[in-house]
C-alpha cells in the first residue's frame, strides 16, 4: 500500500514538473531577449535547449508508467515565471535587469534541483532505474545551469554596482601585494628545508 501512495506522489509531482518546464520553454526566450549581456543571453538560450531535453526525458518516464504528463498546473513556478516577468516589465537599466534576470533564473534553478531530486529519490526507492538515471541526468543539468548563472552573477552584479573596473583593479594590486611576501616566506622555508 506505500508503494502505490509513493508511487502516485511521484507520479504527481512528475506532472508538476512537467508543466513547470514547459512554463520555462515559454519564458526563456523572453529571458534572453530582455538580456543585454551577450553571455547571459546565450546562456538563457542555452538552457532552453536544455529544458526541451528535461521535458522529453520526462515524457519517456510517463511512457513507462503509462501515464499522462496533462493535468497540473505548476503554481510555484509559475509565481517565479510571473516575478520575472515583472521584474523585465520594470524596464530598469540594462545592468540591474541583467543582474535581476539571474536572480530569477536562480530561484527558478533552486525550485527545479528540489523537486527533481525528491522525484529522483522516489524513483530509485520504487525501484525505478530507468526513470532514476533520466531524472538524475536532468538534476545534474540543473545544477550546473545554476553554477553557470552564479560565474556569470559575479561580474555581472559588479556592474550593476556600478564598480565594473574599479574593484578588479583594487584586488588585483592587493593580490600582488600580497602575493609577494608569501612568495618570500615559501622560498625561505624552501631554502630552511633543504
Amino acid at each position: 500500500m506505500k508503494e502505490n501512495r509513493l508511487k502516485h506522489l511521484l507520479v504527481e509531482e512528475l506532472k508538476d514538473l512537467h508543466d513547470a518546464e514547459n512554463q520555462l520553454v515559454k519564458a526563456l526566450p523572453k529571458m534572453a531577449k530582455a538580456a543585454s549581456s551577450e553571455e547571459l543571453r546565450g546562456a538563457f538560450e542555452g538552457h532552453l535547449e536544455q529544458t526541451k531535453g528535461h521535458m522529453t526525458r520526462l515524457e519517456q518516464i510517463f511512457q513507462s508508467l503509462d501515464e499522462s504528463p496533462k493535468g497540473k498546473k505548476c503554481k510555484g513556478m509559475q509565481g517565479l515565471v510571473k516575478e520575472g516577468a515583472g521584474l523585465i516589465e520594470e524596464d530598469p537599466d540594462p545592468e540591474e535587469l541583467d543582474a535581476g534576470l539571474i536572480s530569477a533564473a536562480q530561484r527558478v534553478e533552486h525550485y527545479e534541483i528540489a523537486a527533481y531530486g525528491c522525484v529522483r529519490t522516489y524513483a530509485e526507492l520504487l525501484g525505478m532505474k530507468q526513470a532514476e538515471s533520466l531524472l538524475s541526468q536532468t538534476l545534474q543539468e540543473e545544477k550546473e545551469t545554476d553554477e553557470r548563472l552564479t560565474e556569470l552573477s559575479e561580474d555581472i552584479n559588479l556592474e550593476a554596482a556600478g564598480e565594473e573596473g574599479e574593484e578588479t583593479e583594487e584586488t588585483e594590486e592587493s593580490e600582488e601585494e600580497t602575493s609577494e611576501p608569501r612568495r618570500s616566506s615559501m622560498r625561505s622555508k624552501s631554502a630552511r628545508a633543504s
